[in-house]
């Protein structure tokens, strides 16, 4: 490809990746402050007025599903799902673009195997209806075929931003002559009992983990193929797992507890505590790194969420420590 073409394309998919972002942080946005007001709705009327709603907690559970595949989309867009990437930077700056491509090959395909299990997963449940909104289940659990269609959108626009078209169909014929050779040697690990296991939960996802594919992502990939190869366990049945793990209203804490977090933030809380906390112990050696400390010891009393306490102090602290010389690291 000429110059000018791969400049059209990198724009071109910089645009879509925009658009994209624009379709699912809009969304989540608008579900945090429904889902607030909802559960709002839910405490009021059940411990002010006696009367609770009984469809509050159903409502919160599917547009909690909505939510955490947004939230998912993001996250991936954002680069901010969890991973090893230890490796991948020490590696030389083509070796690094390769592995990064091969991770994204392994998103990729991870996300294709699963988009025609979720599709079936939707039919099978849309026979089951919620039995306070009388909704059919099928709204909620479409929430994974759209969250896996948006992320193997982003995960092909990734692909086709980083390296050369050479480096990225390579690390595509690395990913099939591995699969490729586990299907040849499907009969040998049939035979090997549950020792296959460690084939696939030890050294695929060590492999995937170490290339700096998101853990979640190699586990995922790890666990369709297993069940594709050794197994006749139809693949809905990851989707099912997935959605009722998803799924349950004590997760949907963690988004409110990050929301408090950064009200606390806004509103000069958590500034507050920090400051009070340097001047306790902030000029001794390493005493911002106590406060800290101390500062997530206190927050964590108000909110109760690691992700709610670091989007709390990290904005106030962090900077502050970078002023005062303290290592990135």
């Amino acid at each position: 490809m000429t110059e000018e073409p791969i400049q059209k394309t990198l724009r071109a998919s910089a645009a879509a990746e925009t658009v994209l972002g624009w379709i699912t942080e809009l969304p989540a946005a608008v579900l945090v402050v429904v889902e607030t007001v909802i559960l709002l709705a839910g405490v009021i009327s059940r411990y002010i007025f006696d009367r609770p709603f009984v469809w509050t907690d159903e409502l919160a559970e599917t547009l909690f599903l909505w939510l955490a595949m947004f939230g998912a989309v993001i996250a991936l867009q954002r680069g901010e799902h969890m991973g090893l990437t230890t490796l991948v930077k020490r590696a030389s700056p083509s070796v690094r673009v390769f592995l990064e491509n091969l991770g994204a090959v392994v998103v990729a395909i991870f996300l294709l195997e699963i988009l025609v299990p979720a599709q079936q997963y939707i039919v099978e449940q849309n026979a089951d209806v919620t039995p306070a909104l009388q909704m059919h289940d099928s709204w909620r659990v479409a929430a994974l075929f759209v969250g896996a269609l948006l992320m193997l959108a982003i995960a092909l626009l990734r692909l086709a931003r980083r390296g050369s078209w050479k480096q990225t169909l390579g690390a595509v014929a690395l990913t099939v002559a591995i699969a490729a050779l586990l299907w040849v040697i499907k009969p040998m690990l049939l035979a090997m009992g549950n020792a296959n296991l460690v084939v696939f939960f030890v050294i695929i996802v060590a492999g995937c983990v170490g290339i700096g594919v998101p853990i979640a992502f190699s586990f995922g990939a790890a666990t369709l193929s297993y069940l594709s190869l050794m197994t006749s366990v139809p693949l809905s049945v990851v989707v099912g797992r997935m959605s009722d793990g998803m799924s349950d209203l004590i997760l949907l804490a963690v988004p409110l507890f990050v929301l408090l977090g950064l009200l606390m933030e806004m509103t000069g809380m958590a500034r507050a505590i920090v400051d009070f906390l340097a001047a306790l112990v902030g000029h001794i050696r390493g005493g911002l790194g106590y406060v800290l400390l101390a500062a997530m010891y206190l927050v964590s009393g108000i909110s109760g969420s690691k992700a709610a306490d670091m989007s709390a102090v990290a904005p106030v602290l962090f900077p502050e420590m970078r002023r005062r010389g303290t290592a990135p690291g």
